[in-house]
């Protein structure tokens, strides 16, 4: 039982690593927290410190939600849900200890979850999350599009585990756009430009 209790510990220390902050202050001397929409993800980043930085933290935070997922299976423990710890790893990505619980929107960590434990959904997600973005020009819309396809693929896959875990990560994702829904209603969240 002391494992569950490490590997939760262990899944949130990973999901609390800020990638943004850290990118952004030793390459850059900047703290994108006070730039842009203040967020530490991806997103952010892109806009903040460009593409090159936004590639790299976002890549670490799908990575992170993956090597979380996975500490079961790496430390050979199969009675424990790589689902369960995964989650623990996106609580951190949005509340991490290490940036005064001022994290992400939870999309890549949650995304990282899910290609540890079905690489086929993640790609599904992938290709809906770009499909969305290049329609919309909104990454916001784009990422909850994702996280609804990634719940209805989960009902028709019937993986029904991944379903429920699937639901409570896009609850995550849509609380925490709650002011961008706000702006896309209002017509005043901002778009990305396809080059």
């Amino acid at each position: 039982m002391w494992f569950y209790f490490l590997f939760i510990l262990t899944a949130y220390l990973l999901g609390s690593i800020p990638s943004g902050l850290i990118i952004g202050k030793v390459f850059f001397n900047t703290d994108i927290r006070e730039h842009g929409s203040g967020n530490l993800g991806g997103t952010n980043t892109f806009r903040v410190l460009g593409k090159k930085a936004g590639i790299v933290v976002t890549l670490a935070d799908i990575l992170k939600g993956t090597l979380a997922t996975l500490l079961p299976v790496i430390f050979n423990h199969s009675e424990i849900s790589p689902l369960i710890i995964g989650v623990f790893a996106v609580i951190g990505h949005m509340y991490p200890v290490f940036a005064r619980f001022r994290g992400g929107k939870a999309v890549a960590t949650s995304g990282g979850l899910i290609l540890g434990v079905n690489p086929l959904l993640f790609l599904i997600i992938l290709i809906s999350f770009f499909i969305a973005l290049y329609i919309s020009k909104y990454v916001s819309l784009s990422s909850m599009t994702a996280g609804v396809i990634a719940f209805i693929t989960t009902i028709i896959m019937k993986e029904y585990g991944l379903t429920i875990v699937t639901g409570i990560l896009t609850l995550f994702i849509f609380y925490r756009h709650r002011a961008n829904i706000k702006r896309i209603i209002n017509k005043t969240e901002p778009k990305i430009t396809w080059l």
